[in-house]
């Protein structure tokens, strides 16, 4: 039996996090049941945003045609997925060659408790003093007969050849992210809602903006449709609910993420809960030498990869030394597209409750010169002030450079920068970063 000081289970952004916070005093084990880095560099963010990067290019040259560029160009949905695996073909070689130079163990196979300090792994077994457990979440099927026909997120993302009719069951970010990427790549895309509501965490004047710009692309949305089953059929598959049909050629289960905790955790004293383990305010499981972080556990803060290496610095911090509770700053949230949509703070459901406290300020940016310039059509910001402190407590964006704007929002919220004094600062211009002070 091999004893460490700690060991991480989860070779994903939020466990490396901490592995590395640990690496210079501590020994360490890192154990990967799957692809070394996890899922956003590998099968999650990092590849979608590369296939973007062709999308976005595609709608932002159609745009333009409006003014001055002539043609549309196609994407090659072969070479676009070549250009993507010379990404993350890379990325589970580059990760263990970090930790090999960080002087971090390494072991591959599924971790499962024996006892509250001892796991086995690959017919080993391995104690520590700690454990940190950032084990993720896994794609969620529905439970319906037939679901094991449906593909999943990891599956698009790795296709060889793009479906020609392919449907997405759910209405989140993931399906919203992947309808946009295969139409505009040229398949015909179904998704399917078993509700009349998309994106619930978000504003619905925001999302009904971000819905109408996909069905400009010809996306096609199927409301409250309950399925019932799915039947193989010879060109593809068939998707059935009550009075409804749908055959495509494929489809994919974008229902939801489910923790990942079949790690024997009854026999380590840790409490899981239908959202994930159980943790307190130090990210302490209910044995207090198992921290977990990531998406696994079960928290209100959004299951994002930032937030994770956030909670994985942490975590290796106070296993060094014990820290006070974990303070977690603004954690900005986009909906890549496209169109794209961003959150960050307060909601705007909060802020409207109390109109005393907020004032909301929401302007269509359309018609000014930085979305002017990318022929962005339907652009909107909205800012939420604290009225006593004069400090940015939310915002919502819709935009095609959402995911900048909101940044620089958020750098405003957690430098406490109240909105007068942002707005006298001097900003690069013409840019989005100029238009703050016409914001805040």
């Amino acid at each position: 039996m091999k004893q460490y000081d700690v060991i991480v289970i989860g070779a994903g952004p939020g466990g490396l996090a901490a592995a590395y916070q640990l690496a210079d005093s501590k020994k360490v084990l890192v154990v990967e049941r799957d692809l070394w880095g996890g899922t956003c560099p590998n099968v999650g963010c990092d590849p979608k945003k590369m296939l973007y990067s062709a999308v976005q290019a595609k709608d932002q040259a159609g745009r333009m045609t409006r003014a001055g560029l002539e043609g549309i160009p196609d994407i090659n949905w072969p070479n676009l997925m070549a250009f993507k695996r010379g990404y993350t073909d890379t990325v589970p070689s580059g990760t263990l060659a970090g930790l090999k130079n960080a002087g971090i163990d390494t072991v591959h196979g599924a971790a499962r408790f024996l006892d509250p300090r001892t796991v086995a792994v690959a017919g080993e077994t391995y104690r520590a003093t700690n454990f940190v457990i950032a084990t993720g979440q896994a794609p969620a099927l529905p439970k319906i007969p037939g679901a094991s026909l449906l593909k999943t997120s990891s599956d698009f993302l790795n296709l060889d050849q793009l479906p020609m009719t392919l449907a997405f069951i759910g209405a989140g970010y993931v399906a919203l992210e992947l309808a946009n990427i295969a139409a505009a790549a040229g398949a015909t895309v179904h998704l399917i809602n078993h509700s009349a509501r998309a994106l619930r965490s978000f504003p619905e004047d925001a999302v009904a903006q971000l819905l109408a710009a996909m069905k400009d692309r010809r996306i096609i949305f199927h409301d409250n449709v309950a399925l019932t089953g799915v039947i193989s059929s010879p060109r593809g598959v068939i998707l059935q609910a009550a009075d409804f049909s749908l055959e495509v050629q494929t489809a994919f289960s974008a229902v939801g993420r489910v923790p990942a905790v079949t790690l024997g955790l009854g026999d380590a004293g840790v409490q899981v809960g239908a959202r994930g383990i159980q943790v307190d305010d130090h990210l302490r499981t209910t044995n207090p030498h198992i921290f977990a972080l990531g998406d696994v556990i079960a928290k209100t803060q959004p299951k994002l990869t930032p937030v994770a290496s956030f909670e994985g610095r942490y975590v290796g911090a106070t296993i060094l030394a014990d820290r006070g509770p974990i303070d977690y700053p603004a954690q900005p949230v986009v909906v890549y597209g496209t169109t794209e949509l961003a959150q960050v703070g307060i909601s705007l459901a909060d802020a409207e409750a109390a109109p005393d406290r907020y004032t909301i300020n929401t302007q269509d940016v359309s018609r000014w010169y930085t979305y002017n310039r990318l022929k962005d059509d339907s652009a909107t910001v909205t800012v939420i002030t604290d009225k006593a402190s004069g400090e940015i407590a939310g915002a919502i964006v819709v935009s095609t450079i959402a995911e900048e704007l909101i940044n620089y929002l958020t750098l405003l919220m957690d430098t406490h920068v109240p909105g007068k004094v942002a707005a006298k600062l001097i900003y690069a211009y013409p840019t989005p970063a100029s238009d703050l002070q016409y914001l805040v």
